[in-house]
């Protein structure tokens, strides 16, 4: 494995076996999952915190069972923030996809091998275009997967965000009547996911950041000063852990350009 972009905080946070199962609800509020057994899978958790992705995403491999979700989530966060190259974070994103379809298929009542193929899937869609990836049928995909994960774990607010997501991309790029008719998308839907997401998870930067992406999809720009409002809530943000510190970044970062 080729060395990751380091996380440029590295030192910031601090967690430890300990720490992360005694912050374990305010670290999970966005993917539910839940607390492991293992003592490993709560060190690679650790590493995952403290923005070691890639140390996290072997240490999960290694440990295996619940660990493919520390895996999966690592390397889907890194390959969303600090890779710099294209090809590689494709590479990356179908890595988790194929990963976490296996994950499913043996354990399906797992909603984050539900939720983390989505995500992948959405994130590699992004990246060769939506409107390619709708026509390879990745969306339908994206869609079936996070509404699995969202009936097996009805609090998974990351799941709401990504379907909230999923509903104002098809609609921005292929107009509501064919989004409606062809992918099931809808605007309604949409706004309801966002908002859901945001109810489970207010202190959410990452939710903000997507709700304010999804207001300007769905409704244009009479909601921009809606928008930019959620991004300044983000960038005020306190982050808890490496993940969110990028999170919060990326507001900032929007917020200047």
């Amino acid at each position: 494995m080729a060395k990751w972009t380091a996380f440029p905080h590295l030192g910031d946070y601090q967690f430890d076996r300990a720490s992360v199962k005694k912050h374990w609800l305010r670290l999970h509020a966005g993917d539910a999952e839940p607390l492991p057994s293992s003592p490993q899978v709560i060190d690679a958790w650790a590493l995952f915190h403290n923005g070691e992705f890639q140390k996290a995403a072997e240490a999960g491999v290694a440990a295996g069972g619940d660990g493919i979700t520390v895996a999966n989530k690592a390397t889907a966060i890194y390959a969303n923030y600090l890779e710099k190259k294209e090809k590689v974070r494709l590479d990356l994103f179908t890595e988790v996809a194929q990963r976490a379809a296996l994950q499913a298929s043996d354990h399906p009542g797992n909603a984050n091998a539900w939720y983390w193929q989505a995500y992948a899937l959405g994130r590699y869609s992004q990246g060769i275009s939506v409107a390619k990836a709708l026509a390879q049928g990745l969306g339908g995909k994206v869609k079936d997967a996070l509404e699995k994960a969202i009936r097996l774990q009805p609090h998974h607010a990351d799941a709401h965000i990504a379907l909230g997501t999923f509903h104002a991309e098809v609609i921005d790029k292929v107009g509501t009547l064919i989004g409606g008719m062809t992918y099931g998308a809808r605007k309604d839907l949409g706004l309801k996911f966002f908002q859901e997401a945001i109810r489970l998870q207010p202190a959410s930067a990452i939710a903000m950041i997507e709700y304010a992406n999804g207001l300007v999809m769905l409704e244009g720009d009479k909601k921009a000063r809606e928008a930019t409002r959620l991004y300044e809530q983000a960038a005020a943000a306190e982050p808890f852990d490496a993940m969110e510190s990028l999170d919060v970044e990326l507001a900032r970062a929007e917020l200047q350009g």
